[in-house]
């Protein structure tokens, strides 16, 4: 298992590093969404099916997370991030809150879809996420759990 993560992080920061014009935004993007897709395909299969799955979350994450670091700025992440605190504490479930950047015309929404009360006794929401960048819709679906201090946090 752990020569699979670290022949994956390897990947990882060399894509990160040596794509072509990559900036902060694009490595910070590679990064996170390489982790996202880790820890997501930690969850799927068992035994050797497990590490196969942890390999290609993570590349596909690196992807993924590569093409939206390339378009949303520090002001784009700051308005997603409030609205998706805002909206995971306030909003209904099925009730969509949507954000927008107007100096990037980046945008999108977060629309809690199940609200429930984890065995820790934290209060979790699954989520679905659809981000606008240059037209291109990309969409996400998690959950996020409200820590002790009222913040919420992904778990996944």
């Amino acid at each position: 298992m752990k020569v699979i993560l670290t022949l994956c992080v390897i990947i990882t920061l060399a894509m990160a590093g040596c794509a072509p014009y990559s900036g902060p935004k694009e490595q910070t993007g590679t990064l996170l969404g390489a982790g996202a897709g880790a820890l997501l395909g930690s969850h799927v299969g068992s035994g050797k099916g497990s590490l196969v799955a942890v390999a290609i979350g993570t590349l596909a994450g690196a992807l993924i997370g590569q093409d939206i670091g390339r378009s949303l700025d520090q002001a784009d992440r700051i308005a997603m991030e409030k609205n998706a605190q805002y909206a995971l504490e306030h909003a209904p479930t099925n009730t969509s809150t949507p954000w927008r950047n107007p100096d990037s015309g980046n945008g999108g929404a977060i629309t809690p879809i199940e609200t429930y009360k984890a065995k820790s006794g934290a209060y979790c929401r699954e989520y679905h996420q659809s981000v606008y960048i240059g037209g291109k819709e990309q969409q996400a679906y998690g959950t996020a759990c409200r820590q002790a201090d009222g913040s919420w946090k992904i778990i996944r």
